[in-house]
């Protein structure tokens, strides 16, 4: 799939040859590419800035969930954090003991494995959001409760 750099950096390269045929003056030429190179650049910083924004919006839903009172809006991290806690505590301790556990009485059996792929990606971002809130412990921030 393309993306909107490849279109800018082929807008650009046409661009770049264009300006190269109508201004024969290489200091001119240089400074028109300047122009073109600041306009290429201002819509890449309107671009981070409206990522920016979002991620602002989505920090405020996070604040506003968290000060909840209600366990179903505020509950879901901890919930998740649990769900992943158990699920590697299944597939990395309690699995492989069962399962040695029963070849030891003589019984074979087969202990579900877990998609760990999506299991640690969730975990990660998990993770990452406990280190957050470890910077903002450390910082002294108030967690709303």
């Amino acid at each position: 799939m393309i993306g909107i750099d490849d279109i800018v950096a082929a807008v650009s390269g046409v661009a770049g040859k264009l300006i190269d045929r109508l201004w024969p003056d290489p200091a001119q030429a240089a400074q028109a590419k300047l122009e073109l190179l600041k306009m290429q650049q201002s819509g890449e910083l309107a671009q981070l800035a409206a990522q920016t924004d979002l991620a602002k919006g989505q920090l405020a839903v996070n604040q506003a969930e968290a000060a909840n009172a209600n366990l179903f809006v505020a509950g879901w991290r901890p919930f998740v954090g649990w769900v992943c806690g158990s699920g590697l505590a299944f597939q990395f301790i309690a699995g492989p003991l069962l399962t040695w556990g029963a070849a030891l009485a003589g019984k074979a059996i087969a202990v579900p494995q877990l998609d760990l792929g999506t299991l640690i990606t969730l975990l990660f971002g998990m993770l990452g959001l406990g280190y957050m809130r470890t910077q903002e412990k450390l910082a002294g921030v108030s967690s709303g409760h």
